[in-house]
């Protein structure tokens, strides 16, 4: 399984703009993942890819259409990120959400 997580360092972040969290839950100091800037595919890139059209419906949501085309469910960022739509609050009913294929080559474009 890939994730979007593999080969990444965690952050230790002591920034004063969490101090009142951070004395909330008594710790010293939190722990996350910096957002990685992905790269989005050229166009000759994409011309490479089979694209499925999905047009977004009642009960939709990015891992049930990862699960679906993809086998796994936790490849819901995929989408997420080749649509540019970075939740799924950011689509509407009627959208067309593309599903890319096959999902080597499409991660093969992020060195993932």
């Amino acid at each position: 399984m890939i994730s979007r997580y593999d080969d990444r360092i965690p952050v230790l972040n002591k920034h004063d703009r969490y101090k009142e969290l951070i004395e909330e839950r008594g710790l010293n100091l939190i722990r996350h993942f910096n957002s990685p800037n992905l790269r989005f595919p050229t166009e000759n890139e994409i011309a490479s890819l089979t694209i499925i059209n999905h047009y977004w419906a009642v009960g939709d949501r990015y891992y049930k259409l990862a699960n679906e085309h993809y086998g796994d469910s936790r490849l819901w960022w995929v989408l997420a990120w080749f649509n540019r739509k970075p939740t799924e609050s950011h689509l509407v009913l009627g959208d067309l959400v593309y599903v890319p294929l096959p999902l080597n080559r499409v991660l093969s474009f992020l060195d993932v």
